[in-house]
């Protein structure tokens, strides 16, 4: 059976991401412990709140480390809501700004919109060869934020060294208001989505499979 670690530091929707796993067949452990979070197949890193605070709890369990361990060891990483945030080289909410991860280039800044935060239902613009929405490119997905990265682009100097291969660069946008922001990327082994596939209904069931079944199971199984 797949399995998959939910990685916690204090700053998620676990619950709710722990059942949708669940529910689509997947292994799935809520814990902060390093060897299984390298062992695991896939690794999940939830988010929500400030992007400052949620850089913090992660340093403070040692997240940043596995997060970039994993990705040069070619092992899926999904990051959702701020957990997709934080993959960028900086956030800058409430007037502070943070240095990210600095696996993709570009900053989190606050949406341009009359209404914050962007809360509920929305389409998103995905290329053709997407992995994650293969099937579900037309669908709604859920968001609940207020800050996005509104470009991707490669990082700069001072980033983990990570070799993608060959793997090419996909970035999903979305349009909320006068902002149009990064909805999903992909690159090798690294997934992010700033919308909450579980809590997508069956189009978040959908990308939560179809991520899955980018590295099927140790026993070569898919979900």
């Amino acid at each position: 059976m797949t399995s998959v670690v939910v990685f916690d530091y204090g700053f998620g929707n676990v619950r709710s991401m722990m059942r949708a796993l669940i529910n689509i067949g997947v292994d799935a452990t809520l814990t902060s412990d390093h060897r299984q979070a390298m062992a695991a197949d896939g690794l999940v890193v939830p988010g929500v709140g400030a992007f400052a605070a949620c850089m913090r709890g992660l340093r403070q369990v040692g997240g940043d480390e596995v997060i970039v361990n994993r990705l040069s060891a070619g092992l899926p990483v999904l990051g959702v809501c701020v957990g997709e945030q934080i993959m960028f080289e900086r956030g800058c909410e409430h007037d502070e700004s943070a240095a990210g991860l600095g696996l993709i280039g570009g900053e989190v800044t606050k949406l341009e919109a009359d209404v914050v935060p962007h809360m509920g239902w929305n389409t998103v613009e995905a290329p053709a060869d997407s992995s994650l929405f293969a099937g579900v490119e037309r669908e709604r997905f859920y968001f609940v934020h207020s800050y996005a990265a509104h470009n991707a682009t490669a990082p700069g100097a001072g980033a983990p060294a990570i070799d993608y291969g060959s793997s090419p660069e996909r970035v999903t946008w979305c349009s909320y208001g006068g902002s149009r922001f990064v909805a999903a990327y992909e690159h090798g082994p690294l997934s992010a989505t700033q919308f909450h596939p579980e809590k997508s209904a069956q189009a978040g069931v959908a990308v939560l499979r179809n991520w899955v079944a980018g590295f099927g199971t140790l026993k070569g199984e898919r979900v």
